[in-house]
């Protein structure tokens, strides 16, 4: 594998900076290459600005036709041309972060937000039909991605029974509205919980499990998310009534019940 590791904490020493250790240990014992963009360490800024795509702050910024001209034309600010470098460099993603507030830490999003351009992630249509080329079809088919997620709750709160929601359904803008929606295919979430409370048995447990996470990527199976373009949506991009599951919300968006993110 050629893995870009993504990283947002802002304390190396913290359980998810020991884990990301070990994990590129992983990876390099075992032949893999690798990359890492640590948000923090780097100090990425995560605001898009007028500046990113060389305009001219007194003209109306429409981001997306903007940021499409400025990718066109090489007029991306440098930090964001390296980061779609390694991207593009790399056919596995590593997504690691503490869930804060039932999301990723906001230098994350903005990570996204900036990197994930129209033209370099999205913005391909079918030349037949017009079709827009999104949700399992894109710039970025063909690699696959891998969450990692710290949280100071217990797995069964992160359930599908449990206080906090479940854990897919947490992930689902990033998993689904981000990632496949660019063509990634993404792997079950690997969910490290009670991060606040860890024994040294518990982080032995956490870096085994991660280890193997790593090492299985490249057979796993991806969650079964439906495509946008393979007959199970209407030309309104709406599901046909056959589909849709006994419980809406993001459920319907699977082709069949995802695996739990903590067996």
């Amino acid at each position: 594998m050629k893995v870009l590791w993504l990283f947002a904490h802002p304390d190396r020493r913290s359980l998810s900076g020991a884990l990301k250790a070990e994990g590129l240990r992983t990876l390099d014992a075992h032949g893999h290459q690798h990359r890492v963009s640590d948000l923090y360490a780097m100090g990425w800024n995560p605001l898009v600005d007028p500046a990113d795509y060389a305009h001219d702050p007194a003209d109306r910024l429409l981001i997306g036709d903007a940021s499409e001209r400025a990718y066109t034309h090489g007029h991306l600010s440098p930090d964001i041309r390296t980061e779609q470098q390694k991207l593009t460099w790399a056919d596995t993603l590593v997504i690691q972060f503490p869930l804060w507030w039932y999301g990723m830490p906001a230098i994350l999003k903005g990570w996204f937000d900036r990197v994930f351009v129209k033209g370099f992630a999205f913005g391909l249509a079918d030349p037949a039909t017009g079709r827009p080329q999104r949700y399992g079809d894109g710039k970025l088919t063909g690699k696959r991605a891998l969450v990692v997620v710290t949280a100071g709750a217990r797995a069964a709160t992160l359930g599908p029974r449990g206080v906090n929601g479940e854990l897919n359904d947490l992930l689902f803008p990033l998993q689904h509205g981000t990632l496949w929606y660019t063509g990634i295919s993404v792997v079950p979430p690997l969910l490290i919980p009670g991060a606040d409370r860890t024994t040294p048995e518990a982080y032995e447990i956490a870096t085994t499990r991660l280890r193997d996470r790593l090492l299985t990527l490249p057979t796993t199976t991806p969650l079964p998310f439906r495509h946008q373009n393979t007959g199970d949506y209407d030309d309104d991009l709406l599901l046909h009534p056959h589909l849709t599951p006994p419980h809406p919300g993001p459920a319907a968006h699977y082709t069949a019940p995802p695996p739990p993110a903590h067996p």
